[in-house]
């Protein structure tokens, strides 16, 4: 299978869920509540003395990272950890992958040594696709080229519908804002897949290099939602300005400014970036109410796409975020090894 950037990961052909968690496309309000619902079990565990089970105990998981990550790898290894699993902390940057070793050898490598789980991040969009054909165990898709970051859709989620759910815990009615750099973002890719699907109303907005393709992508999700859900479905739709976007919002989520993935004319310049799209104090009291809530998945280019004094000020829930990524990556853990992943 060839491995591209992009929207899209390869879909022929493409393992069932069940076992592999690969993305949250196509996935309803109903079974991304189970999850939610999942990981408020996994918070009750978190919350004993202990603070881990044996649930998983015998079971290996392995963290295949090939580029760089502080929350979500973290997270993982507490999340295997406190279930009870062992870790194999793979150190891409010290192994066989420097000498020429392919994704594929690797992955027979780690499940000959036993290996249950691999949580695979990978620069190459449909890497995990490609994983979940070779290994035979699960996995788990920490992060793909552009194209999707399921876990961190559900955090999200799960914090968002911890604020500003209903009485189901859905967004229906809720208006949430995500600004930045769209065109190298999984993680926008992967939320308005949970997002729509939980009812919420979607803006999109950044600069104009940076959200190539997404006015179609958003007509097509809400299109794509409505068809399976109906009135129940959110919707998204992409806007010319942050001004527009942050309009009375709920919630809004800054993107970090990928300048590892940066061809060059992009943008202007960093400060011309925080002058026309940055998250600051002064714009969200001007365009939204004292309970909208910020969200960043990190890390952040402070004094960039999003002001310290908004990261850290009230509104934030930026470190929810990060303490969320641990009960649902626990509760991804549990249901993949069970073979009850949706």
């Amino acid at each position: 299978m060839a491995l591209s950037e992009g929207s899209r990961a390869p879909a022929e052909g493409a393992p069932s869920g069940r076992r592999h968690l690969l993305d949250v496309a196509g996935l309803e309000w109903g079974q991304l509540r189970g999850l939610l619902d999942h990981a408020t079990a996994m918070r009750a565990i978190l919350a004993t003395p202990e603070r881990r089970s044996d649930e998983l105990r015998g079971k290996i998981v392995a963290t295949l990272f090939y580029e760089a990550s502080t929350r979500t790898r973290l997270s993982f290894e507490i999340a295997a950890r406190a279930l009870g699993a062992e870790i194999i902390s793979f150190d891409v940057g010290s192994s066989s992958v420097g000498k020429g070793e392919s994704l594929v050898d690797t992955l027979r490598t780690l499940r000959a040594l036993g290996a249950d789980v691999v949580v695979v991040r990978h620069e190459r969009s449909g890497a995990p696709w490609l994983a979940a054909r070779t290994f035979d165990g699960s996995v788990i898709n920490a992060g793909d080229g552009w194209h999707a970051h399921p876990t961190q859709a559900l955090l999200d989620l799960s914090v968002l519908s911890a604020h500003l759910g209903g009485g189901d815990g859905s967004l229906r009615g809720r208006s949430i804002a995500i600004v930045g750099d769209l065109l190298h973002s999984r993680v926008v890719r992967s939320n308005l897949h949970a997002l729509i699907a939980a009812g919420a109303s979607v803006r999109l907005a950044g600069p104009a290099n940076l959200v190539a393709g997404f006015a179609g992508l958003a007509d097509a999700l809400t299109r794509a939602a409505r068809a399976r859900s109906g009135d129940a479905a959110g919707s998204a739709r992409l806007v010319a300005t942050i001004d527009a976007a942050l309009e009375g919002v709920d919630a809004v989520m800054a993107l970090r400014i990928q300048r590892e993935r940066l061809s060059g004319g992009e943008i202007e310049s960093l400060e011309a970036y925080r002058r026309d799209w940055g998250l600051t104090e002064s714009r969200l009291a001007a365009h939204t109410g004292s309970g909208c809530r910020v969200m960043h998945p990190g890390p952040m280019n402070e004094g960039v796409e999003i002001d310290a004094e908004v990261a850290d000020g009230p509104r934030s829930l930026v470190l929810e975020q990060v303490a969320a990524g641990v009960p649902m990556r626990m509760a991804v853990l549990s249901l993949a090894l069970k073979g009850a992943l949706p």
